[in-house]
């Protein structure tokens, strides 16, 4: 079975494995005793820490192991933070950072701190003119934009924003969890974060680099280990397979990242072939080379991955129909694009070409079946009043997406051109949907009615053609 889930986790890379194997014997000893055992668990640490430190761009005493990703993050923001705190409470980051970033901005906001979040375009891209602008006012403690986007794959331009960032005094904070595997992160940052299983080593292992300057207070308790930033007993198997996979990734990077780039252009140019109303989303250009993200109209997305994993297909979904919130993506909402039927395929390292073929080929008839399904039958079809002349409104309360949209497109043809078609919903996605599906149909959105009812929000939409 193909697994397209790359960015969601890998598999241990055949380097790790053996290293894990071989640190088995001799990491499992407390590195910080004077002993013969703590020696060899010390010399295996420190080798990890200067082999990783080596991929990341920074001093191997500038790098602290964590038990995950999540773990770096959080304690980066909260040790810079508290390390800062008399130059400002305000925490500036992107809309579309990973939520672990936003629930650590969360949790100062709910401490008393400021959050400034910064949009992005279309494709997802933060503008350092944005951030330079954020930066201007209120003193600011931190600035948290990742590297590339974990949902759609646009890189940042991290270099500029680090620049403007120094500029201004503020240290940068980038997840760098996406993109660390396929080379080091631009720019002049403060503190990175990034996670072992995201490039094939082993679960449990988080890195954080802080570079010497930068105002950082662990948050407590702490103990000794792991220069106070990281408690508890260092898993030396796991850290040595994680700084040993990253090396050996990096060495193949170059070349899989080419091999894959051409994989996923070849799936940007022919999903909207073969698939009717589908947006790929993502900057087409400045994104990792492996990501690939689009969505269908009409289609729920949480059913399409059932879809093709019956085909033999593990991809993923940034759907607000794959969640138990049912809201829509926080990437997606902040895009502004289409959310329902989300599909990202994410190609792992050594993707057959045939493989990608086969997706291509099962795509069509997976929307097809989720689409048939989704579509009411006559009977069932929208509550549909009508108002003065040239106008209607159709009731999609209590219903989720897509179907409000479906409904929607049902009934566009009931107004003339001209007309004028109200939708009333109480789903979240609906905010993003419909005026993505106008801009897809080549209608015009409205904009929100005040004439709304108490339970929802009534979106007006003009018919073009």
């Amino acid at each position: 079975m193909p697994y397209f889930d790359a960015a969601s986790s890998l598999p241990l890379h055949p380097v790790a494995r053996q290293a894990l194997v071989a640190a088995l014997e001799d990491g499992w000893a407390d590195p910080a005793r004077p002993h013969r055992e703590g020696r060899r668990a010390r010399m295996l640490l420190d080798a990890a820490r200067e082999t990783a430190a080596e991929a990341v761009g920074c001093r191997p005493d500038e790098l602290t192991f964590t038990s995950s990703g999540t773990r770096a993050l959080h304690t980066g923001i909260a040790g810079a933070l508290a390390g800062r705190a008399r130059a400002g409470r305000r925490l500036v980051v992107s809309a579309v950072e990973h939520s672990a970033v936003l629930h650590a901005a969360e949790a100062h906001r709910d401490a008393g701190g400021e959050v400034t979040e910064i949009g992005v375009d279309r494709g997802g891209r933060v503008a350092p003119g944005d951030v330079a602008a954020a930066l201007d006012g209120t003193a600011v403690a931190l600035v948290c934009v990742q590297s590339a986007n974990h949902e759609v794959g646009t890189r940042q331009p991290v270099g500029a924003v680090a620049e403007v960032c120094r500029s201004a005094g503020v240290p940068l904070l980038v997840d760098a969890a996406q993109s660390l595997a396929w080379g080091p992160v631009e720019g002049d940052w403060s503190l990175l974060a990034a996670s072992a299983h995201k490039w094939g080593g082993p679960p449990g292992v988080g890195l954080l680099a802080v570079r010497k300057g930068v105002r950082f207070a662990p948050a407590r308790p702490v103990d000794e280990r792991e220069s106070g930033r990281a408690a508890g007993f260092e898993n030396i198997p796991a850290v040595v397979a994680a700084a040993a996979s990253l090396r050996a990734v990096r060495q193949e990077a170059d070349a899989e990242a080419t091999r894959l780039r051409e994989l996923v252009d070849r799936v940007r140019a022919q999903v909207p072939r073969l698939v009717p109303d589908v947006e790929v989303v993502g900057d087409p250009v400045r994104r990792l080379p492996h990501i690939v993200t689009f969505s269908c109209l009409y289609a729920d997305g949480e059913a399409l991955l059932y879809a093709l994993d019956r085909e033999g297909f593990g991809v993923s979904s940034g759907s607000s129909c794959t969640s138990s919130t049912l809201t829509p993506s926080h990437v997606l909402r902040a895009m502004g694009v289409l959310s329902e039927g989300n599909v990202r395929l994410s190609l792992p390292p050594g993707t057959a070409e045939e493989d990608v073929e086969r997706f291509l080929a099962a795509l069509p008839d997976a929307v097809a079946s989720v689409r048939a399904a989704l579509a009411p039958p006559p009977a069932a079809a929208p509550v549909v009043a009508a108002g003065e002349e040239g106008r209607l409104t159709v009731d999609s309360l209590g219903k989720r997406c897509p179907i409000p949209v479906i409904e929607l497109a049902r009934a566009i043809g009931r107004v003339p051109v001209g007309g004028v078609i109200t939708v009333l919903s109480d789903d979240a996605a609906a905010r993003l949907d419909i005026p993505a599906w106008c801009g897809m149909r080549g209608q015009e959105y409205l904009g929100e009615s005040a004439d709304a009812p108490a339970s929802g929000t009534a979106y007006r939409v003009r018919r073009l053609s």
